[in-house]
Parts: C-alpha cells; structure tokens; sequence
C-alpha cells in the first residue's frame, strides 16, 4: 500500500478545536455562529481534498509525536477512516444549521458554551477517524466523552446532571477499566500498537486470552452501546436535541462502534478471528442488543427514547457485519455507518422540530400531527424507510449486504435476525407516521394552531431525507471506500 506524508489529517483534527476561542471571545450570536460555519465548512474541505488520494489506493501518514517504539501519537487517513470522516464532518454542517433554528427557538441558555463544545467534540471525533494505532485512537476516544459529557448535562438540572453521571460512569469507566488494561496487554504482547492489515496479535497468544482481549475491547468501548453496557445512551436523550442528533446518532455512537470495528480488524484480524472462531461470539452479542433493543422500542412513548433503542439495535448492525467475517458482510456493516447515520439523525431532527413547534416529546400526544406538520412527517417518514432498510432510501443497501454476507457466511440464523428486527423496526416506526397523517389532530393542536417549525429547524431535515433517498440510487462513495477496505482487509474483490 503506497503512502505519502501530509499535515492534512493534522489540520482536519485542529480547525475545530482552534476556532473555540474565536466562539468564546464573538461578542453576539451571529459572528459565533458564522465562525462555527467557517469552522465545519474547512473541516469538510479538508477532509474532501483527501478523498480522491485514497480513492487511488494511496494512504495518508501524519506522525505528531513518538513516546515508545510502535506507540505514537499518529494520524493515517485510509478508506474506513475516510468513510467515517466523510458522514461527522459533512454532518456537522447540517447540524450547524438545525442547532441555530433549535437553540434560538427555545432561547436556550448557554449557547456559546454549547458551540464550543461541539467544535471540540468534532475535533475528537475527526482524531479518532484518522487514528493509526490504538493510542491515538484511545486517547482521542477519552477526549470525546469529557467533551461531549458538558453537552448531555446542558439543561443542569436534576436529570441532567444525574443522566451526565451515569454517561461518564459508562463511557470513562468501561475505557479505564476494560479498554485501557486491553491496550497495555497488546503492547506487551505484540510490541507495537499499529493497526494492520490482518491485526498484529497473531501468534502472540493462547485462544483464551485473546478472546478475553476481545471481551475487554468490545465492551471496553462502550459508546458502542452493545448490551448491557447500553443504559448511558437512553438517559442522554436529557440533550438538546441537537446533541442527541448528531452526538448521539453519528458522532458518540458512531465513534463507539468505529473504534471496535478498527479494533476487531486492525488489532485482531479476521483471520485470527476465523480460526479461533471467535465471530460466533460476536454474533450472539450483537443478534441479542439487536433483537431486544428493537423490543424495548416498541414499548417506549417518548420520542427521543425510543430513537435511543432503536439506535442501540442499529448499532449493533454494524458489529454483527464484522463479526459474520465474510466480504460482503463486512462492506454491510462499514457501510451502515453512514447509510444509518443520515436516516437517523433526519428522525432526531424530525424530533427536535416538534418539540420546537408543539412542546410535546410523547408519541401518545402526536396523533394528527402530520396534518399540521407535513414536512417534518415527511422526513420522518422516509427517515423510518431508511432505518427499516427499504426503498427509496440508502438504508436498503446496508441491509441487503448485510444479509448476502450471512448467506455467505452460511448463518441463516442471522438471516432471520435481520429480517426480523427489520420487522420490528417497521412495527415501531409505522404506526407514527399512521396515526401523524391519517387520525384526527388534537385538539390541543388545532387550538394552538401548530405549524412547522422556524426554517432553520426544517431545511436540515428535508436535506438530510433527501440525501437518504439519493444514496439509494448513488451510494457513491460510501460504498466503493467501504469496499475497498473489505478488499484491504481480507484480500478479495467485492
């Protein structure tokens, strides 16, 4: 694999990191927000000028520092990373947007503390996109969650701040307990941290503890959301909805189950996981958070909390495609990141933007609600699409080489898992967007004559609905980088 040198990784890191005390010292909202926009507008370019070098094939290095030998802090840019960095950092832009529209709706407090936040929760999340080993990667992880925890405690109230404790008991306590001790014992054992090919734990040790390995890494990262390390997830649903969107639909979460795919195949290998037929672990945990996070969503009647489930079986999509250790299993599941990461965070934007126009966050108490609201049921509706993996939406993709690559792994029970958690994503979805269009309105709702909310809440949902419906027809370059890194991995074409 050819690679060159550049600072890009670097700076795509630091612009949002550099620009927070520009938001601090702007002395009204306006020039705050427009260096915010200034700030996510050069991420994304900078992340979009590396795109066609790793289109070609080639990687991208950046060392910053060297503490041991194979134990730096060092940025490389390859396909999976790029596909990552590609979805937070377009992302951020959108939510940029939505986050004026929903802060200044509601005239929330606090607002420059929230923005700077965001900017270092960005820069985080970049960092850990462009990781090249497990330093890197655990470092950057541990600045996300102190970044993100001011976000989820936002309201400081009671359930803010108790919601903010459990979130930091899960996410730094499993990374301190489990992941930190995981990474020391691969240093010894190996004698370098960087990730590989095909892993670099190899021959370096007996059956038992590298499946312990993998125990302590798999939970270890705990924004994955994987049961039952999953409870810090729905209490952080206490965010704005903003944070909840992007946080945690794409950026928290998502980094969660990045950093165990990077792990399971830059640490392990799928073939060390292949012959210690370790993927059948993998499989059972995942097909559980899958199947009874679906269950509990449907019991739920707060909006935002049963997202929070449904985004913690979505999670597990992701997982279960590496753990089925077959080439188009895994492009599912790389790809899901971003076909998941559009659909959802339309829905928490669709979210956000009833509370703003109507107060209310109880799925009971929006029957008619599509009647006043048709735009915001109308991304919402083809947001559930995309979720449920049907078409017209992106989602549809991940699913159908999801299940291909359990035909070609032959685990027809995963077949029936995916199909039936598809089925239950139908089941809880559906009936919201049944009784939005098609049952009487409130009154409540006619009284107070609800309307969509301001614009700067509904345009980043209409482009976020529309973009799921795009990658349909143009997965493009979602699919082709998620290819490319199965082809790197297992050395096979897709």
């Amino acid at each position: 694999m050819e690679t060159i040198t550049s600072i890009k990784p670097l700076l795509a890191v630091l612009v949002s990191l550099l620009v927070t005390p520009l938001l601090v010292s702007s002395r009204t909202p306006n020039v705050r927000e427009a260096w915010t926009f200034v700030a996510a507008i050069a991420k994304f370019l900078i992340v979009l000028s590396m795109l066609p070098t790793i289109l070609k094939g080639t990687e991208i290095v950046y060392t910053v520092a060297e503490f041991l030998p194979g134990a730096a802090i060092k940025f490389r840019v390859d396909s999976f990373g790029m596909l990552f960095a590609l979805v937070s950092s377009s992302l951020w832009i959108i939510t940029t947007v939505y986050s004026i529209g929903y802060m200044r709706g509601l005239k929330e407090h606090s607002q420059t503390r929230y923005f700077c936040f965001f900017a270092i929760a960005l820069s985080a999340t970049i960092g850990v996109a462009f990781s090249a080993n497990l330093l890197t990667l655990y470092l950057f992880y541990e600045i996300l969650s102190l970044a993100t925890y001011p976000l989820v405690c936002h309201h400081q109230d009671h359930e803010a701040r108790s919601s903010g404790r459990k979130y930091l008991l899960y996410i730094v306590g499993t990374s301190i307990g489990l992941a930190l001790p995981a990474m020391l014992i691969s240093y010894n054992l190996a004698g370098t941290l960087e990730f590989g090919n095909q892993g670099f734990l190899a021959g370096t040790a007996s059956k038992p503890l590298i499946g312990l390995l993998l125990f302590m890494f798999i939970f270890g990262f705990a924004k994955a959301a994987i049961m039952p390390f999953h409870s810090w997830l729905p209490a952080a649903m206490v965010a704005p909805t903003p944070v909840s969107a992007l946080l945690h639909a794409v950026a928290v979460v998502k980094v969660g189950v990045f950093s165990v795919v990077r792990v399971l195949t830059g640490v392990f290998g799928t073939d060390l996981l292949l012959s210690f037929d370790l993927g059948s672990i993998i499989l059972v945990v995942c097909s559980f958070t899958i199947l009874v996070g679906s269950l509990i969503a449907l019991s739920q009647d707060g909006l935002k909390r049963m997202l929070a489930f449904s985004t913690i079986a979505q999670l597990s999509y992701i997982v279960l495609g590496i753990g089925l250790l077959s080439p188009k299993g895994l492009t599912g599941g790389m790809l899901h990141i971003a076909m998941h990461a559009f659909g959802k965070i339309t829905l928490f934007f669709c979210a956000g933007a009833i509370f703003v126009a109507t107060g209310k966050k109880n799925i009971s108490e929006m029957i008619g609600i599509g009647r006043r609201m048709p735009i915001t049921m109308g991304a919402f509706f083809i947001g559930a699409l995309s979720i449920t993996g049907l078409p017209p939406c992106g989602g549809f993709w991940s699913k159908w080489y999801l299940l291909l690559g359990s035909l070609e792994a032959n685990q027809m029970a995963i077949v029936v898992v995916l199909l039936l958690s598809s089925f239950l994503n139908a089941c809880y979805f559906m009936p919201i967007v049944y009784k939005a269009f098609f049952c009487k309105p409130e009154d409540s709702l006619f009284e107070n004559k609800v309307r969509e909310a301001p614009v700067c809440c509904v345009v980043p949902l209409v482009i976020t609905a529309v973009i799921s419906i795009v990658f349909l027809f143009y997965p493009e370059p979602f699919l082709e980088l998620a290819t490319m890194t199965v082809s790197r991995i297992m050395g096979v074409q897709i």
